[in-house]
This record gives structure tokens, C-alpha cells and sequence, in this order.
């Protein structure tokens, strides 16, 4: 079988935070493909605005570069399990992947399932020691976990005789010797070995042509844009041909434009063969996993699987006392069809039509993806409400199951009871444990995933900010009894509408911590702050000191108030509780009470507290 040597295909894969991103950096400069006076911003494929922030990748991204007479197509891959989706399809894309892995932190919950993944799909690997610069960096024992990964996640020998790169991306130098001292000034190492390593792809361009959509772009003026490798033939722009969709109905279309890649270009083409990444314009209901071929040889490729959601939210239109104040966007109409939008490109993400116009439910792969979705809307101009995220239960051999995460925790030893006393609670139950000797102990549970949402806010206050909890999806098991997990402390709701007052929020603070600052609007039903007890209390935080003529004994006297605590968009939909709303605006997250009104309110509570006993 012929082979197309100028073309290797590759996806790199590792942990969150591993340096994945800023590896496609250095390939992208030290091959020439920016010209000596462009200027490229670090983390350069991380091109949105919240990528950038959190220093995450989202999204899959593909680039190419040239090396030596050879392009090298390179999918930068999520690290986080909630975009496993995504990594799941761009295998599908590639020959061979670059397994990058922390010189210190060594195989982590994610290099497994990424690596778990790649396996599946008879990948080659190249495995990457990346930091090795780092101090306390361990780069043998490193790559004798990988070994014991690959062994355990059953590789074949030609898998598991795979070459070792020792590299420190930030600083742009790689070798093959494990000693930080023998670093090249280059990454030729690198490249040489993907060359060498990676099969490059079978030439079978004289058969007829076929196309699989991996991933979806939009683009104003072409519509919807079908991502993906032709596996077989070639291509031309002005081409008929067919697109055979998920349901098996077939469209016939002319393709309007072909594009490449190269650099963090995308380039028009004209032809595109066997082997290629490359962009389909022309069709405008496009799906991934569909194939597109000639109109004469309809020949579908087995659909790509796709990970259910695991975790679902209630988006509501918002109804609070402020809506419509900050939003641009505010209807149920402009809403749905948002939510219809991110379906489109989103393919982890499911969007359901409830009994009411104004309420849908959004099921996502977990906290971080739904979580990025509502903060991709707000700064957008939507206005919105959610509720508490839950698990999806499902019916499994006629039990009721629901989803568990594998979570791994790195603690210092001190902590190391808390935190199995805590997790415990969340009926978590330990796997392994293993010392490592730094003053560090590793540890493995399987955790209900209800018992995970809101836990990373008492983790970190329990390890005093240096514990790493890392968890990713394991399966569906029969419903852990008793309770898993949720929020003990009560709130503190506010009785009145109005201004806060320095005065009003001094009378309340010792009851608990404060999530407002001085002079800040709020409404009858909101939530203020948390109560240091487990019962809710109202209270008024709009109350104005009663002026009178008599001079006081303390006027000059100053008080301190404490700081509010301000809760991120991620902790607000932690905190809630079953009875509650996040309200969601450009400008504000709020909490509030699902029901506004203190007696319609407790009347609720006392009709369900004798259901209960009933």
C-alpha cells in the first residue's frame, strides 16, 4: 500500500496544565512557519477570551507546520475530562499521538483517560517528559509510571515500544537523555522522532472520495464549516457531492470553498487528497460524525460515539425584581435560539424544551463545561437564571444508577485525614494510596459525581490551598444510599428591597459572611450571605442608623467591617441549594430564593416537612 510521506497527522494529549499548548508554541515557531517579524502571543492556539483567562484549552484546535519538506497536521487537544468528547473525536483524525506528561507530576487522572482513548484507537505514541527544568523534577520514575499505564490500559508491544523525548517547552529545547544539562537548544529532536515514529498516512487518492466531519466551525458568511480528514480520494472545490447524515437521509451539495491549515492560518485550496485536514464550506446543516462522498458512491463511515452528558442544569429566563436591567439579550426567544446555536458546534451538549417556553434543561459532560457555556452567554449580553446542577440518573439492567468519578488527590500528609474523613461522607470510597515520600501522599477514590459538585470550595479551605483534586467520569453504578454530600450551612436571605447600608450589614455579621459590598441593590428573597448554622434566617440588610440630636459618647469611634466574600460564577453554582436560583447577568451573578416572598416561603417548607412524615 502506497503511503503519502510528506504528510504526518498527530494530536497531542496530555493532563490539564501539562504544557500541551505551549509545546504546539515552539513547533509552531521553530519550524519557520511565522515569518521573522510576526508577532504571536503565548498559548497562541488559545484564542478565546476565556482560554486565555484560565490559561485552558477548550475547544480542539488544528494548525499545521513544515518541516523539512513534511507537513506535520497537529490537533491540540482539552485536558479536562469534561471535554472528552472532543479528544475522543480528533483520534479519530490522526496516526500518532504525542502523550505529553509532567517531569514532576508524572501519569495523572487525565493522561490516563486521554491515554486510555488513544490506545483504543491503535494510535502510535511518541511520549513527551515535558518541565524538565522544573526542580525536584523525577524524569526515570516519570516514565516508568507510563510504562505501568500502558501496560495496565492493555497497549500492544509495538505500543508499548514507544520513544521518549525529555523537553522543557517554555524554553524551547529538547533532547532524548533524561539529564536537564544535555537539553538542546532546539526541538529538531522532536520532530525528527514524530517523522520517524508516526505512520504517515495511506495514499488511496485514486479511490472514490470520503470525508468525516470531526469538528464544526461557523463562519458568518459560509455558514456552518464540516471539520475532518479525507480517508480516501480527492477533492476539489465546485465538487458535487453527497452528505449522508446521522439519520442515514442523504443532501447533495456543491462544495463553495476548501480550506488547509497552516500556522494558525486557514488557507483556500483548490484540491485535497487522502490523508489531509482540511475544511468543508457549502452545506449548512452539517453534523459531526456525518460523511460526505461523491453523489455515484454513497459510503457512510461508522458514526463517531459520543459521550452522553453526565450532569444537568435548569436554564430559566429571568424573572428576579432586576430583570432586564444589564442584559442585552433577555428573551425566551433570543435564549433558545442561543442555546440552539452552542448545540451546533457543542456536541457533548444536549438542550431540552420543558412544559413551560421559558425553562429548558441543559445536560453537559460536568461543572467546568456548563459552567463555560454560562459564562460564554453573560458576556454575550444574555440574562438568565439556572438552578443547581444534577447528576442524570439512569435505568441500568433495571436498577437505578448513577455516574461515579475516579478522583485522585495529592495532599500534603497532615491533611490527609480530613480529607478522607470528608470525602467519605460523600460516600467515596478509597482505591490506593500510595506515599511518595515528599511529605506527600496520593490518594484514589470513587466518588458519586452528586457528591463532587460543590466539594472543591471545602477541599481547598480543608488543605489550605495545597492539596490537587483532580476526578474524571469512570461509569455508571447502582445509586449510593444516604446522603452524598450537598451544602450544611443555612443563608442569610434579605427581608426588603433597597441599598445596603454599612449600618444594616454590621448588625448582621456576626451571623455569618457577607457576599455583598456597601450601597449594593438588592430585593426581597436574595441571598446575602451564608449563615454560620444550618437553618436560613431573613434578615435586613437596608436598615439606616435612626438619626437624632443627642450627641453619642461613641461618634468618633471607627468600625472595621469584614470584607464580603465575592463568589465566582463556578462557586455560586456550587453553593446552591435545591430551593435556589443563580441569576446570571453581564454584569452580576446573584443568588436568590426560588420562592421571593418570607411567608410563601415557609408555608412551602412546613407543606414539605409534613409530606416527609406522611
Amino acid at each position: 500500500m502506497n503511503k503519502r510521506q510528506d504528510i504526518r497527522n498527530i494530536a497531542i494529549i496530555a493532563h490539564v496544565d501539562h504544557g500541551k499548548t505551549t509545546l504546539v508554541d515552539e513547533m509552531l515557531k521553530q519550524s519557520g512557519t511565522f515569518r521573522e517579524n510576526e508577532q504571536v502571543n503565548e498559548r497562541a492556539m488559545d484564542n478565546n477570551d476565556i482560554e486565555k483567562e484560565r490559561g485552558i484549552t477548550i475547544l480542539a484546535k488544528n494548525t499545521a507546520v513544515n518541516y523539512e519538506g513534511t507537513r506535520i497536521n497537529i490537533m491540540d487537544t482539552p485536558g479536562h475530562a469534561d471535554f472528552g468528547g472532543e479528544v475522543e473525536r480528533i483520534l479519530k483524525m490522526v496516526d500518532g499521538v504525542l502523550l505529553v506528561v509532567d517531569a514532576f507530576e508524572g501519569c495523572m487522572p487525565q493522561t490516563r483517560f486521554v491515554l486510555k482513548k488513544a490506545l483504543e484507537q491503535k494510535l502510535t505514541p511518541v511520549v513527551v517528559v515535558n518541565k524538565i527544568d522544573r526542580p525536584m523534577a523525577r524524569p526515570e520514575e516519570v516514565i516508568d509510571e507510563v510504562l505501568d499505564l500502558f501496560i495496565e490500559l492493555g497497549a500492544d508491544e509495538s505500543q508499548l515500544d514507544f520513544p521518549v523525548i525529555y523537553a522543557s517547552a517554555i524554553n524551547g529545547t529538547s533532547s532524548l537523555s533524561p539529564d536537564p544539562e544535555k537539553q538542546e537548544n532546539q526541538m529538531k529532536v522532536l520532530f525528527d522522532t514524530v517523522i520517524d515514529s508516526v505512520p504517515a498516512p495511506i495514499d488511496n487518492s485514486d479511490e472514490p472520495f470520503q470525508f468525516q466531519v470531526t469538528m464544526l466551525d461557523y463562519n458568518d458568511y459560509l455558514g456552518r464549516i464540516g471539520v475532518g480528514r479525507v480517508f480516501r480520494g480527492t477533492v476539489r472545490k465546485g465538487d458535487q457531492a453527497a452528505l449522508i447524515q446521522r439519520d442515514g437521509t442523504v443532501k447533495t451539495f456543491r462544495i463553495s470553498k476548501l480550506f488547509g491549515f497552516l500556522g494558525l492560518k486557514r488557507l483556500e485550496i483548490d484540491e485535497a487528497k487522502a490523508g489531509d485536514l482540511i475544511a468543508i464550506a457549502g452545506v449548512e446543516d452539517i453534523m459531526v460524525g456525518e460523511t460526505i462522498c461523491p453523489v455515484n458512491h454513497q459510503d457512510p463511515m461508522e458514526l463517531v460515539r459520543i459521550d452522553e452528558p453526565t450532569l444537568q442544569m435548569t436554564f430559566l429566563v429571568n424573572n428576579s425584581p432586576f430583570a432586564g436591567r444589564e442584559g442585552d439579550h433577555v428573551t425566551s426567544r433570543k435564549i433558545e435560539a442561543r442555546l440552539m446555536t452552542q448545540v451546533e458546534t457543542d456536541v457533548s451538549l444536549n438542550v431540552e424544551n420543558t412544559s413551560s417556553p421559558d425553562v429548558w434543561k441543559v445536560a453537559g459532560r460536568g461543572e467546568l463545561h456548563l459552567s463555560i457555556l454560562i459564562e460564554n452567554l453573560r458576556r454575550e449580553g444574555y440574562e438568565l437564571q439556572v438552578s443547581k446542577p444534577e447528576v442524570i440518573i439512569r435505568e441500568i439492567d433495571g436498577k437505578r444508577c448513577e455516574p461515579y468519578e475516579s478522583t485522585q488527590v495529592d495532599v500534603p500528609e497532615e491533611y490527609t485525614g480530613a480529607v478522607m474523613e470528608s470525602l467519605g461522607e460523600r460516600k467515596g470510597e478509597l482505591v490506593n494510596m500510595v506515599n511518595k515520600g515528599d511529605g506527600q501522599v496520593r490518594m484514589d477514590f470513587l466518588v458519586p459525581s452528586r457528591g463532587l459538585i460543590g466539594y472543591t470550595t471545602e477541599f481547598m479551605a480543608q488543605t489550605k490551598g495545597y492539596g490537587i483534586l483532580n476526578h474524571t467520569f469512570d461509569s455508571y453504578r447502582p445509586i449510593a444510599e444516604g446522603y452524598v454530600g450537598g451544602r450544611r450551612q443555612g443563608v442569610l436571605v434579605s427581608m426588603e428591597n433597597g441599598k445596603t447600608t454599612p449600618y444594616g450589614m454590621l448588625q448582621v455579621e456576626d451571623r455569618g459572611t457577607l457576599f455583598v459590598e456597601p450601597a449594593t441593590e438588592i430585593y426581597e428573597g436574595m441571598i446575602v450571605g451564608e449563615h454560620n448554622r444550618d437553618n436560613d434566617i431573613t434578615v435586613n440588610i437596608t436598615k439606616m442608623k435612626q438619626q437624632t440630636n443627642i450627641r453619642s459618647a461613641t461618634k468618633d469611634q471607627t468600625v472595621t467591617m469584614k470584607k464580603p466574600r465575592t463568589l465566582t460564577l463556578e462557586e455560586a453554582l456550587e453553593f446552591l441549594n435545591d430551593d435556589e436560583y443563580c441569576e446570571v447577568t453581564p454584569l452580576s451573578i446573584r443568588l436568590r430564593k426560588k420562592i421571593l416572598d418570607k411567608s410563601t416561603r415557609e408555608r412551602e417548607e412546613k407543606k414539605k416537612k409534613l409530606a416527609v412524615k406522611e
